[in-house]
């Protein structure tokens, strides 16, 4: 992970950014292993104990950031990301054990299989994402504006379907709308696979346009769905197996893609002009 910022500007986006995605995806980290906790069984409390000390690890890096702002010297920022790299390293190694463990059948919990891959692919982006700021990489590529949809379109696939699977059967019309948010999801997926499998001719600015347009509607949709069942959640209106963290969890995610496709939108506007 060296350092190669150069000019002012570039060093404000560095620092800016570092600390965007260390806010935002420590809290997800935390919040991974608090859920994978509940999950285990009342036994298994040597996983237990490392859960809760990841659920510590990040909090603590939370509150080492909560004194930077972007006029931090890039220096420190640059030495935090390589900390903070570490701790999503060492984290993802800990979902993908968890992971083997449940899939060779030597623990039996409540988490399922697909839940703790999902947690783990969000801890190796996060790894991906510090590396890549320290390396200077600020500025989106057309590569990366497919890879990162790809990325993003699989996590809200798999979130429509855990909340599918969380939700109570009998509420029915929740239980479709979020099968129907799978199904849409996976279709969205594969036509970003394809265009993935096409680059680099596939890399035409009409051609990404579009295809952000396109995944920012579904988006939208499906936010407006987790913001509606975390609101029925907390109010106790509705039956299901979700914490209400979970809910807003899921809706903090879905917020952020949003955001990333924007970013990803005003690149694309601004190589028009």
């Amino acid at each position: 992970m060296e350092k190669c910022i150069r000019g002012e500007k570039a060093i404000t986006t560095f620092v800016t950014q570092s600390l965007e995605e260390i806010r935002f995806w420590s809290r997800i980290m935390k919040e991974h292993v608090y859920f994978l906790s509940l999950g285990f069984t009342a036994d298994q409390t040597q996983l237990i104990q490392e859960a809760r000390q990841y659920v510590g690890l990040f909090q603590r890096i939370e509150e080492q950031i909560s004194v930077y702002n972007e006029k931090t010297d890039p220096e420190v920022i640059r030495l935090l990301n390589v900390q903070v790299y570490q701790a999503a390293v060492s984290v993802w190694a800990y979902k993908r054990k968890v992971l083997g463990l449940i899939l060779r059948c030597e623990i039996v919990s409540n988490n399922i299989p697909l839940l703790v891959d999902h947690t783990s692919r969000e801890a190796a982006y996060f790894a991906k994402r510090l590396k890549e700021l320290n390396e200077g990489k600020l500025k989106p590529l057309p590569e990366a504006i497919i890879k990162e949809n790809v990325f993003f379109l699989k996590i809200m696939a798999d979130h429509s379907k855990f909340i599918g699977h969380l939700l109570d059967p009998s509420e029915r019309k929740l239980v479709d709308q979020a099968r129907e948010f799978s199904n849409d999801f996976d279709q969205l997926l594969f036509q970003a696979q394809d265009l993935d499998h096409m680059r680099p001719q596939s890399e035409t600015v009409p051609l990404l346009d579009h295809f952000l347009d396109q995944n920012r509607v579904s988006v939208v949709s499906l936010r407006e769905f987790k913001k509606t069942a975390r609101d029925l959640i907390e109010a106790c209106k509705i039956k299901s197996n979700i914490p209400t963290l979970l809910a807003d969890h899921v809706f903090r995610e879905a917020d952020h893609f949003l955001h990333i496709i924007d970013a990803f939108d005003e690149h694309l506007s601004a190589q028009q002009t």
